[in-house]
Parts: structure tokens; C-alpha cells; sequence
């Protein structure tokens, strides 16, 4: 793994069970992949017919992701985590935007687990280190497709820049493009341990499939 993780003691104490699942992959994007969309209308069938919008929130990753917001500060129904909000927009009749293969496949893994799901350019990533720790008063963060966002008390992966991630949304300094060719993609467990594995199998098969990846790397990051 090119790029190493470490947790600030804030989200230790806040979480001791978070795990992080890391995959970094060398990959070719494109614009649309029809096989890919195909799976995404089936999977958004099932999210419909299994998950009334009163219930999206109740979700076991999602709702592990909600508590430690509350517990750092944040208010979850005003700053959803990525992955309810996704859910909530398609219990509600909506549509996901085609954005490219590489967010597209991320949505995929994010609906059918509940996980908020991070989508890093790795060659957009300042230096071979990320920190997860808690959003800054004032913390400039521009998110992508919703301009400048309150990152305070939000967890949030910085580089040697400064932030790039939270559940919430991730920032446009270091968004997927046409042109990435290496991602990285951080699966955040707030939940633990369980479920990550599937989750990094699952991002692993959509990238070897409809993304051609390569140099496949997988790694766990625990507060444990």
C-alpha cells in the first residue's frame, strides 16, 4: 500500500471500533459503462423494496456513522453521511446522477453496504501519508459539487495539504477524472470490523471489471 493511514486519538476514543478498509489500484476511467448501470438499477430495485425512508437511517453502518457525529459535535440530519443521503435519494424516487465509472462503481459498493465511501486521484494526494482526525473551526474544505462546506467536527482524512475527505463529501482538490489512472478508496467501518471485508471484495471486483484495475493493493486500518 503506497499510501499509510493513521488515526488521531480523538476518533480512537470516539470509536474504538472503527476500521478503515484501504484499496489502491492502478485503473482506467471512463464517461459510462452500460453492464456497470445495469447492476446499479438492480441494486436500487432492491434498496427500494427493502428500505422504507423512515428506515435508511437505521441502517447498521449508517447509523454508526450518525453516532459518532453526534458524539463529535455534528448534526447528522443537517450534514448526512454520504451514504444516507445516497440511500434517502433513491427511496424517495430519485435518480443517481452518471457521474464516471470509477464514482459510479463507488455509489454501487456504497448503497448495497451502507458505508460512506471515500474516492481519492491518489496521484492528486500530497505526500505518502493520510490522518483521520476531526474538522477544524474555519477548516477551508471545498466539496465537491457543493462548494465550501463546514468541516468542523466532522472526521476528515487530511494529506500533507490539508483536508481531502469526509463521509460527508470528499474535496475537489483531489476528486476522480476522467484521466485518474490511481485510485484510492477508503472504506470507513465506524461500525468495526464487520462487513469491511465484503465491502473490499465487493470495490475489488468492480474495479478488476468495469475500471481494468491492476496492482490491486488492500490494507485494514483499526483503532484496536
Amino acid at each position: 500500500m503506497k499510501i499509510r493511514l493513521s488515526i488521531s486519538d480523538t476518533i480512537k476514543q470516539t470509536c474504538p471500533e472503527f476500521t478503515a478498509g484501504l484499496v489502491c489500484a492502478q485503473v482506467k476511467n471512463s464517461l459510462y459503462n452500460e453492464s456497470l448501470w445495469k447492476e446499479i438499477e438492480e441494486e436500487i430495485t432492491q434498496i427500494r423494496q427493502e428500505y422504507p425512508l423512515e428506515t435508511i437511517n437505521k441502517r447498521e453502518t449508517i447509523l454508526a456513522t450518525r453516532k459518532v457525529y453526534k458524539n463529535l459535535g455534528k448534526d447528522p440530519n443537517r450534514y448526512r453521511p454520504s451514504a444516507e443521503a445516497l440511500c434517502r435519494r433513491l427511496t424517495k424516487g430519485m435518480e443517481l446522477y452518471h457521474i464516471s465509472t470509477l464514482v459510479d462503481l463507488i455509489n454501487l459498493v456504497s448503497i448495497r453496504t451502507g458505508y460512506s465511501i471515500g474516492g481519492f486521484d491518489a496521484g492528486k494526494i500530497e505526500g505518502d501519508f493520510l490522518t483521520l482526525g476531526v474538522g477544524k473551526e474555519n477548516e477551508l474544505f471545498h466539496a465537491i459539487g457543493r462548494g465550501i462546506l463546514n468541516i468542523e467536527n466532522l472526521p476528515v482524512y487530511r494529506d500533507a495539504t490539508g483536508p481531502i475527505g469526509t463521509p460527508t463529501s470528499d474535496e475537489e482538490r483531489t476528486k476522480l477524472s476522467p484521466d485518474t489512472t490511481q485510485i484510492l478508496i477508503i472504506i470507513n467501518g465506524y461500525s468495526g470490523e464487520n462487513g469491511v471485508e465484503n465491502a473490499i471484495k465487493l470495490t475489488t471486483d468492480l474495479l478488476t471489471r468495469y475500471a481494468y484495475a491492476c496492482d490491486i493493493e488492500t490494507d485494514y486500518v483499526r483503532t484496536y
